[in-house]
């Protein structure tokens, strides 16, 4: 393969069709709304220039059809992550509801899988994007005025805000560490998710703030990097168990990894909670039928994802971008994992 055929093929973009038009990139886009104010004769220039261009927007793709697809892509990177099915399914009942229907991606974080997705969109044959994947698409800016209509779920993105819902994972996560000093735990550890994720760096923020709260210093050994898997739950948990001075609790990022920890426990013969208490976060299935049953922090998974085909809805209706973040509640579930730390002798 020569290095010229493996170069990535450029998609055309908004200023290309202004250029080739020889008209303004506002107008390019009045033409793609179809707005009364554009005459017939630039309309057909824009639309001609666009063919040539080989520029594909979902703007173009609705001035060439009558009527929607009245579908809506939802993008999950990983559909066995028992996190996901309960939003899916918040999300396919408010569609159903509204007369829409959902088109499922699973992506396994693949940025080819999420392309080829989001030419169903660009192409007219589903009219908006429902991500849960932590990012967008390739070739999707959110500063894009000719965007296609998104919404992200869980977690929001750096830069220019898009429309977003989801909970405030800094603060349940203050509110869970806080819990674990109130009953007394000096030493906290902390298994993050993967740095990458904007939802990981806030849940290891707000854990960092509550012991700057509760007069705890920061230490980094406390904190063991994880990917939201049982397995590095359970390498994480080790990890920390092994210190010369183990923390007496663990605050995992997820459930799974916090399942994971308990594991690692178990392996050392320690007792939960006896020895070591251990929380998690999302309140997911496995959480209440662990032995013993893990203190999490419950998200409103279901009205996520209703919550976000409502304002994705909302957005397509209008024929208007949207630039809001919803927020939604969330709550400490206590149980049997968690408990004041033992006496040391002596």
């Amino acid at each position: 393969m020569s290095e010229q055929s493996a170069r990535p093929v450029r998609r055309a973009t908004i200023e290309d069709v202004a250029r080739l038009a020889k008209v303004s990139k506002a107008t390019v886009s009045r033409v793609f709304s179809r707005a009364a104010v554009v005459t017939e004769e630039t309309r057909r220039t824009v639309l001609e220039a666009a063919v040539a261009a080989g520029y594909r927007p979902n703007g173009l793709a609705q001035a060439l059809r009558r009527r929607s697809s009245r579908s809506i892509v939802v993008l999950v990177p990983d559909l066995a992550n028992p996190f996901y099915p309960a939003i899916v399914h918040g999300i396919e009942r408010r569609a159903r509801a509204l007369g829409y229907t959902i088109l499922m991606g699973n992506t396994d974080a693949d940025p080819e899988v999420e392309a080829a997705y989001l030419d169903l969109v660009r192409d007219g044959r589903a009219d908006g994007m429902l991500l849960l994947t932590g990012r967008l698409p390739p070739g999707v800016a959110a500063d894009d005025p000719d965007r296609p209509p998104i919404v992200l779920i869980s977690e929001h993105l750096p830069g220019p805000q898009l429309p977003t819902v989801r909970i405030d994972n800094a603060a349940a996560a203050a509110d869970m560490v806080r819990h674990l000093a109130a009953l007394g735990h000096r030493r906290i550890g902390h298994v993050t998710g993967p740095p990458s994720r904007v939802l990981s760096r806030d849940r290891l923020a707000g854990y960092r703030r509550a012991l700057a709260e509760a007069g705890l210093a920061f230490d980094p050994d406390l904190v063991a990097e994880g990917d939201f898997t049982f397995a590095s739950g359970v390498a994480a948990g080790r990890l920390l168990l092994s210190l010369p001075d183990p923390p007496s609790a663990v605050f995992a990022a997820n459930d799974e990894s916090a399942v994971g920890v308990l594991r690692a426990a178990r392996l050392q013969g320690l007792v939960v909670p006896g020895q070591l208490s251990i929380a998690g976060f999302d309140d997911i299935q496995l959480a209440e039928m662990s032995d013993p049953p893990i203190t999490t922090v419950h998200q409103p998974r279901a009205e996520l994802g209703a919550e976000a085909i409502g304002l994705l809805i909302r957005q397509l209706e209008a024929a208007e971008p949207a630039a809001t973040e919803i927020l939604l509640p969330t709550r400490l579930v206590l149980r049997d994992s968690t408990a004041r730390p033992a006496e040391k002798p002596g």
